[in-house]
């Protein structure tokens, strides 16, 4: 199989980005409004918090990625640039301003995730539906998708909360996604995903869609860290040998002077070919691109 990528090497870590990595910052009205509008109600974002380079895209759209139970983390892996440490309690006003974010934002589809809380019994679960239920009291059409962490040391009982929050009638079924990313292949773990699992993180992803079988699944993974063909294709079927729907593959860029460095820039060329191969294998809703990330364009 060709492998079509630019492999930097030590000591090339500054080299230019390769022009299709390259993109404008926008900073339009849009954008000054969906600023003020998060500012005001006090909305912590992953757009802004992960450095995503997405954001001024999603910001002129009118849309963001919510980022619930704050912005300090409890892991510390090292593909991210959250702030890790010891983070505050759940905060209880926080359902009702991500419920009026979404109202004044108009939004028709909301993206929430939230910093990973192995301090938490049921891992911020109960945050996460408190949030839909509020939401949807106010607006019963609105379409959710949840990126939540592992919930390693709680997945049963997270889902089991997390569940109680969803839409039971078959119209409703497309309205709501569960998502968890692998984000690397297994090898790559103990570099990137220091706390974290492979095999945790699948059999969360296996639960989920036993549990709620008539909800889509949704993973994602990075390219450009140092994988490989084999392994990328062997992560694929591993989400679809249980029962994964979606995927969003796209590449690692560095987020922060603390954060690993890029190994690869990926071609597109070979994003379309990750896009052909997994849609061979089965997902019903593939996005396989460079600036492609697990909430980026999630609503098509």
């Amino acid at each position: 199989m060709t492998h079509y990528a630019l492999r930097i090497t030590h000591g090339e870590q500054k080299r230019r980005l390769p022009e299709w990595l390259k993109r404008p910052l926008p900073a339009d009205d849009n954008y000054n409004k969906t600023s003020t509008i998060l500012d005001r109600l006090g909305i912590e974002t992953i757009c802004t918090n992960a450095n995503c380079p997405n954001k001024g895209l999603c910001w002129s759209k009118g849309t963001a990625t919510v980022l619930i139970l704050g912005n300090i983390c409890t892991r510390n892996c090292k593909f991210c640039s959250v702030t890790k440490g010891t983070p505050a309690p759940p905060d209880k006003t926080e359902p009702q301003r991500v419920a009026e974010l979404a109202k004044q934002l108009n939004l028709k589809y909301l993206v929430i995730t939230s910093v990973t809380r192995d301090d938490l019994p049921d891992g911020g679960a109960a945050q996460f539906r408190d949030c839909l239920k509020i939401i949807r009291q106010q607006n019963k059409d609105i379409k959710f998708e949840l990126l939540v962490p592992d919930f390693k040391n709680c997945q049963k009982k997270a889902l089991e909360i997390l569940s109680d929050a969803l839409p039971l009638a078959a119209v409703h079924r497309n309205g709501f996604v569960f998502g968890h990313n692998l984000e690397t292949v297994p090898r790559l773990y103990s570099t990137a995903r220091s706390g974290a699992d492979y095999q945790t993180s699948l059999k969360l992803l296996e639960m989920a869609k036993k549990l709620l079988p008539n909800t889509p699944i949704k993973s994602a993974i990075m390219l450009g860290l140092g994988e490989t063909d084999d392994e990328i294709e062997q992560t694929l079927k591993d989400l679809r040998n249980i029962g994964c729907d979606r995927i969003a593959i796209g590449q690692y860029l560095k987020p922060s002077k603390n954060s690993l460095d890029v190994v690869e820039y990926v071609s597109p060329i070979k994003f379309d070919h990750w896009a052909a191969r997994a849609k061979q294998l089965g997902f019903t809703w593939v996005m396989s691109s460079p600036f492609t990330r697990s909430s980026y364009n999630a609503d098509k």
